[in-house]
């Protein structure tokens, strides 16, 4: 086993990958009661072209199968569904599916190696049934007309449909009724073939664990799995430039939603992605944060009633920075955003600010390892990205004004700028 260790934050973690493939962190925390593990694949909504490793062949899926294959996991041979199971022992469990990955997990003070018990249990024997999978096309139909009827959503996937003209993180992550209307058993199975195999995998244990011990139980409970070639996925090609620059849909809201994009090409620099990453979120705290003079006089105008949300979202396929907020004057916002960044490039980057902001940031970073889940989400997130957590600690000294000023003109261009917007009816 492999010891991990951050001086800066006082952490460690040990990692090793195992017979099988599977890739297993264990983040020991001494003295804390609660529990936490995590259980992810490399499986997301992007995925859904690849080639079947058992016969050489391309695979075409419907847009959603991950999501689907991740609500039906729960259901066991016998009827009982492990979700259920789980809480009846004061578990608080759950799953969710991403651009890029589908993870299981639980949080718990007590009962813990029964909840290990079924985790290992349900996510190792997946059951599919004629009856079972039409059965979940109606419940996750229903998920889907929620998602149609919901503003913030709908803001986001226009957002992408500017951004992206073929990259499947466009694509809803839950498909359409239409589209999961042609799932089938055979579809989840070979799916789960391909991209369940411990080898496209990380599990991620945090708590007041003995490495050595964890690991052990973990190894215990783990089903016996033939070796599997490498996984090939297949994307679209992606042009450089964005899609379109803007999109507009008129929904139930009280006042104009907006959302701001810049598109990022990251794919010749990705090894470099975590610098990258902290450059954009100090320059974003510098452009609308809420201490800058930008965020301020559009809060006094009135054009912004709190603090806009922004962050940098990125994967080995697609990058990109977005700020969304309210504001009865959307392209308003976006004109001052544009207008400050010009302003920033003319000028240096003041240094008291650019300590000030990269000090508050850090402290942002460090206090996730507060906290079981976050330390354990994160480190799943960003392993399957091809990250070690701690490396986002270690990167900070590495940034000056320099690079800030390189990045600002490398991301934040007019020509790679879009804006969804959701107005009331």
């Amino acid at each position: 086993m492999k010891e991990i260790e951050n001086k800066n934050i006082k952490e460690k973690c040990y990692t090793e990958r195992l017979d099988n493939g599977l890739q297993v962190i264990i983040i020991p925390r001494q003295g804390i009661q609660k529990k936490y593990i995590i259980w992810a694949t490399k499986f997301g909504s992007i995925d859904n072209t690849f080639v079947d490793s058992t016969t050489g062949e391309k695979v075409t899926i419907p847009d959603g199968v991950a999501h689907f294959l991740e609500h039906k996991m729960f259901e066991q041979k016998d009827g009982t569904d492990s979700l259920y199971t789980l809480m009846a022992l004061g578990i608080d469990a759950n799953a969710y599916t991403t651009n890029d990955h589908t993870a299981y997990l639980f949080e718990c003070t007590e009962h813990f190696y029964e909840g290990l018990d079924e985790l290992m249990n349900y996510v190792q024997n997946p059951y599919f049934t004629d009856k079972n999978v039409e059965k979940e096309k109606g419940i996750i139909g229903q998920e889907i007309g929620m998602y149609d009827d919901d503003p913030g959503w709908q803001l986001y996937i226009n957002a992408m449909d500017c951004l992206y003209e073929n990259n499947p993180i466009k694509i809803d992550t839950a498909g359409t009724v239409e589209t999961i209307s042609k799932i089938t058993p055979d579809m989840l199975y070979k799916c789960y073939n391909t991209f369940y195999h411990p080898s496209n995998m990380v599990l991620v244990i945090v708590g007041d664990f003995a490495p050595e011990e964890i690991l052990k139980e973990i190894k215990s409970r783990l089903n016996k799995n033939t070796d599997r070639k490498e996984i090939t996925r297949i994307y679209p090609t992606e042009k450089k430039e964005i899609n379109k620059k803007y999109a507009e849909k008129q929904m139930e809201v009280s006042l104009p939603l907006f959302m701001i994009g810049f598109k990022d090409n990251i794919k010749e620099t990705y090894e470099d992605v975590v610098k990258r990453h902290i450059a954009i979120d100090i320059l974003l705290n510098m452009l609308i944060g809420k201490s800058s003079n930008l965020y301020n006089s559009l809060y006094k105008e009135g054009y912004l009633l709190a603090q806009p949300d922004s962050e940098y979202e990125f994967g080995t396929e697609y990058a990109h920075v977005l700020i969304a907020g309210q504001s009865k004057e959307p392209k308003h916002v976006y004109e001052k955003i544009l207008q400050r960044i010009n302003q920033m490039k003319e000028n240096e980057i003041n240094e008291q600010d650019f300590e000030r902001i990269k000090k508050k940031i850090y402290g942002e970073y460090a206090v996730e390892y507060n906290n079981v889940s976050d330390i354990g989400r994160m480190f799943a997130a960003d392993y399957i990205k091809g990250i070690n957590s701690f490396e986002y600690m270690d990167k900070f000294d590495e940034i000056d004004t320099k690079y800030l000023k390189q990045i600002l003109e490398q991301v934040f261009k007019e020509d790679n700028m879009i804006m969804s917007v959701i107005r009331g009816k």
